[in-house]
This record gives structure tokens, sequence and C-alpha cells, in this order.
């Protein structure tokens, strides 16, 4: 099976889909966890996220619904009897997005723009499940894990330091919005090794979690090459995936993004906070290597903000942006991650622009995920994309990256 064959499959009837999802919520003896989030288009649920899971209390089991909105989390737990009413509340949010985990299968449902659900479905390892009111949340890599004590997160004694809690969490959300797309990874490498990118690595933190969690699953294995144009990075990176004993399945190199080589196509690329158009350098490399998966995480949007504050007008209403400069860089953050979204679907790939770790811990908390379908874009993706940068007079360095590879997709920038 290719990349792209479960985006092949027929979209299914999203009613049917979450009834089947439904029954999963219900049984108590197979829930082990439940997440909806994002939203459909045109429309936006009460809450930005909601997890549900059953718990035993004093009083009995009880379905524990927690929702999140942008600062706090409320947890209700509801009795037996009134549990269909419950679920069938969040059931009935516009949410785009579910992620059930049973004790049989792992279920990902995506609604299309046009209403439908892409549905993935996966066999899930013998698990137990936690029924705990109190539990400590399980976390992707547990903090005795010898990575994290060697780049000082946890001490001696397995136990995160106070002061690397945002950055353990920052590791543990990454590796939480990586997990769906590794069946896509795995199914492009084809029973080969597979191999990992990280361009404009630095420090590598997440991209050594990565590594450390796939040792967590035997049915893989990984090769990862780190790219950044300080040699002080390399140098630091090499000894320590040395002293974790990964150096064969680790190397690191010093270039710049745009000029990286490869032997052989990458499976997964990550770029994870490189500055302003270094992250439309990575992308760009991505795409030209047709990488099935890619992961970026952007970090200082300065390439339109300077075109956007040289403008010497703002089309229609939207001069009243202009005027503040904090709101004007804001909405060139914005506009810069909508295109590079756009780009991305246009030459083929499925994308997802969500928050990988809350704003509280990090502001640079926006993660592109991109998955390659092959496919055909939408031809409205292609009329917005044009609209966009007409309207507004920019030219996104992504774009211009990717000029040859978007007139072959019928634009002409």
């Amino acid at each position: 099976m290719s990349v792209g064959d479960n985006d092949r499959v027929p979209p299914e009837s999203l009613p049917t889909v979450l009834n089947s999802l439904r029954s999963t919520l219900l049984d108590p003896d197979r829930l082990v966890r439940a997440v909806a989030s994002g939203r459909r288009r045109g429309a936006v649920p009460h809450y930005r996220r909601t997890e549900l899971r059953w718990v035993d209390l004093r009083a009995g089991r009880r379905l524990q619904i927690v929702t999140f909105d942008s600062t706090q989390s409320f947890t209700t737990n509801v009795e037996p009897a009134a549990a269909p009413e419950a679920v069938a509340a969040v059931l009935d949010q516009p949410y785009g997005n579910w992620h059930v985990d049973s004790t049989d299968e792992s279920v990902q449902v995506r609604v299309t723009k046009k209403g439908a659900a892409q549905v993935h479905r996966a066999p899930a390892p013998q698990r137990d499940v936690e029924r705990q009111h109190d539990r400590t949340k399980a976390r992707m890599l547990d903090a005795s894990h010898p990575f994290l004590h060697a780049v000082g997160i946890s001490d001696a004694e397995g136990r995160i330091k106070p002061s690397r809690s945002a950055k353990y969490r920052q590791v543990d959300e990454f590796l939480r919005a990586f997990a769906p797309t590794m069946d896509d990874v795995l199914r492009a490498a084809a029973g080969e090794t597979v191999r990992l990118v990280d361009l404009g690595c630095g420090n590598a933190y997440l991209t050594f979690a990565v590594r450390a969690w796939l040792d967590q699953r035997p049915d893989s294995k990984v090769e990862v090459t780190g790219i950044d144009v300080k040699e002080q990075s390399r140098a630091r990176n090499e000894a320590l995936a040395a002293q974790l004993g990964w150096a064969s399945t680790m190397s690191f190199g010093r270039s710049t993004i745009d000029a990286a080589e490869l032997v052989d196509r990458p499976h997964g690329v990550f770029a994870l906070h490189a500055c302003d158009t270094a992250t439309d350098d990575a992308l760009a490399r991505a795409v030209q290597w047709q990488a099935p998966v890619i992961l970026a995480a952007p970090c200082c949007h300065h390439d339109l903000q300077r075109q956007l504050s040289g403008a010497a007008h703002w089309p229609g209403p939207y001069g009243m942006l202009a005027r503040q400069g904090i709101l004007r860089e804001r909405f060139a953050d914005v506009m810069t991650d909508a295109l590079r979204a756009s780009i991305l679907r246009i030459l083929g790939y499925r994308v997802d622009v969500m928050e990988f770790v809350d704003s509280v811990h990090t502001p640079r908390n926006t993660l592109l995920r991109a998955v390659r379908t092959g496919g055909e874009p939408p031809a409205e993706v292609v009329t917005e994309y044009s609209r966009m940068i007409e309207m507004w007079g920019v030219r996104p360095a992504l774009g211009q990256r990717l000029k040859r590879e978007l007139m072959t997709a019928g634009l002409d920038i």
C-alpha cells in the first residue's frame, strides 16, 4: 500500500462513523481514551478539546469528561445512566478530529470539507486500562528515560526538574502530534529502515525524543539525520548520540538547509523552530524530496511582516490592522502559515495546522503537520491561494522556493 492509499479510500458517512464511536465511548470495558479536537469548516465547537475515559470512584464507575477552553480545563464525572446523553452532546459538537483508543484498536477520524469522515483504523497493542481517578497522566516518554537525563530535563532519579517541566511538556505534546503519522511513515518505508531528517536541528531535543520514543516500537528500525549550519550543534549532537548508544542510527551534518543532500529519500522531515524563512527552506526541501510526512513548527515570521509593513495601502477595511504594529505582526504570522498550508495542499499534501503545546508553555506553539497523498488539490484551494497573494500583493518565501512545482500544478506566479 502506498503512502496515499488511505486517502484514496472513499470517505465514510459521518453520522455512521460517529455512531460507531458512540458504542466505543459508552463501553467502559473497551474505551481507553478518546480525544476530540479541531473544528469543522464553518463551525466552532464550544470547547477547543474534549477528552473522555471511564474512571473508578468510591461511588462507582463514571464516565469522566474533561473539556478545555483557551485557559483551563473542566472535569465532569457522569453516572452510567446519564452517559448516553452526555456522549451524544459531545458527538453533536462540530469537532474536526477524533482519536479513540480502545483495548482492540485505535481509530482516527478527520472530517473533510464536504462533511464526510476520513477514517484510519489500526490494531491496538495489548494494554491495560487505567481507571484511577487521580492517575498521573500517561506520558509518551517516561521521565526515567536516559535521553531526558542526558539533556538535563530530568535528574539522576528520573524526576523531571521543575525548571524544565515546560520543555518536558513540549517533548510530550510533539510526540503526541507525531504519533498519528507513524502509520503513514511505516507505509512509506514499506519494511525498510525508517529514515527521519531534522532540518535546522539545533540541539535536536525533539528529534532525540522521537528516536527515544521509537525505541518503544519493536516493529520499526530507524535512522535519524540532523542538519544544522553550526559546527557546534553537529559536534554536540553526535556526542550525545554516542553517549546514548545511538551513534549507529543517528548522524549529524553541517550544512545550510537549502543545500542539504541525502542519499535516500526520507520518510519523515522535521523543521522545528527554524527561524523565519528557514522554515520555508525546510518545507521546500521536504516537498522536493516528496517526503511522505512533514512536521514543521514555525518561528519568527519576519518575511511577510516586512512586505506588509512596506505596502502602500491595505485592501478594503483591513487598514485598521495596519495602524498598530503588534496587530500587523500577528496578522502577518497567521497569513504566513495559512499560505504555507495552502502551498502544501496544492502540491499534494493533507495538512493540519494545530496547537501542539499550550501557549502558556511557549509562544512558538503552532505545528504544521502534512501527510503526502499525491492527490490533485481541490480547485478552490488553488483559487484561494491565487486571490490571497494578489489581493495583498505579497510573495511568500515558500512560494518562491517552490515556484517551478507550483507552475507545474497550474499556478502562474
